[in-house]
């Protein structure tokens, strides 16, 4: 399983400033994210988030990045992009022409995301014959 955790700090409701540990890892050939909630002040302890999709916090995904630093997907050229557009539109169902916009991009200079955002892309993309570097 590959993942990476960042902690964000969090106001707790007994006043004090507590610990959120946020989590990304891909599970079942899906992305998921965790969060568990801890303060330390009153012994407050909770899970608040565990599942598939988007991040249910817009804050979470940047804090991942700014805490653990982008990784760099590139695939190399490809004598037609069709596989590459079928693993996006897989991955994340988008339409076909910004599949084809993503798809240009990876090969092309390549493409950054988290580290399970990347590793999830590049498993997609191996299931369609596909090889793609990640680099951090």
């Amino acid at each position: 399983m590959t993942g990476q955790t960042v902690r964000i700090p969090a106001p707790c409701d007994c006043g004090a400033l507590a610990e959120r540990q946020v989590n990304q890892f891909v599970e079942r050939g899906e992305l998921w994210w965790d969060a568990e909630f801890r303060c330390t002040a009153c012994d407050a302890y909770r899970c608040e988030h565990a599942g598939p999709g988007d991040p249910p916090s817009a804050g979470w995904r940047p804090a991942l990045l700014a805490a653990n630093g982008p990784t760099h997907l590139r695939l190399g050229p490809v004598p037609s992009l069709v596989p590459v557009l079928k693993a996006f539109r897989e991955l994340t169902g988008a339409p076909l022409g910004e599949a084809r916009r993503l798809a240009e991009e990876l090969t092309g200079g390549g493409t950054t995301g988290t580290l399970a955002e990347m590793e999830l892309l590049r498993a997609r993309l191996q299931h369609h014959g596909l090889h793609a570097d990640l680099t951090p």
